[in-house]
């Protein structure tokens, strides 16, 4: 990790989704799969990165199960409007956090996500890191950045992705 970033902001896609019949998108839940790639995020970010200080979770079912899957435990703040973000909208949520957290971690979904962390990309950015975000943001993959400044003060380019990975 940068020795002198302010911040680390973990993007965490949500694991694989079932489709039951006549089951809203908002309230799927985890398929199978998508229960033992949450465990595989979880077990990766606790392996790899600073201590979660703050969640920000999407209301969805199968955020709210991915983000249980992981067994990271910290505040959490479960918000609908992560629940089909736009990039601004989630820059927004974070501009609202005081500036006690560290580590935020955003369980959420595409493309919102991997929008944001392409957003936030600026200088000091890994560049494999941002080919792979660029390519694609498959389900339980991970995007990490680290922010330089306050919560409050976070924008576009004011970050560097740092990595990203998929869990498997």
């Amino acid at each position: 990790m940068n020795a002198h970033a302010d911040r680390t902001l973990i993007l965490l896609r949500h694991g694989k989704s079932g489709y039951p019949p006549g089951v809203a998108d908002h309230d799927r839940p985890l398929a199978p799969r998508g229960e033992r790639q949450a465990a595989l995020a979880g077990a990766w970010i606790s392996q790899h990165l600073p201590p979660v200080d703050l969640i920000l979770c999407s209301t969805a079912e199968r955020t709210r199960q991915t983000l249980e899957r992981t067994g990271i435990v910290a505040p959490t703040s479960y918000l609908e409007v992560i629940y089909g973000a736009e990039p601004d909208e989630l820059l927004a949520a974070l501009r609202d956090l005081d500036d006690r957290p560290r580590t935020v971690l955003v369980v959420g979904h595409a493309p919102g996500l991997p929008y944001l962390g392409m957003d936030l990309a600026g200088s000091g950015s890994d560049l494999a890191a941002v080919d792979r975000l660029r390519t694609g943001f498959p389900t339980s993959a991970v995007a990490v950045l680290s922010i330089t400044g306050t919560w409050s003060e976070v924008e576009h380019g004011r970050g560097a992705l740092l990595d990203v990975v998929v869990p498997r």
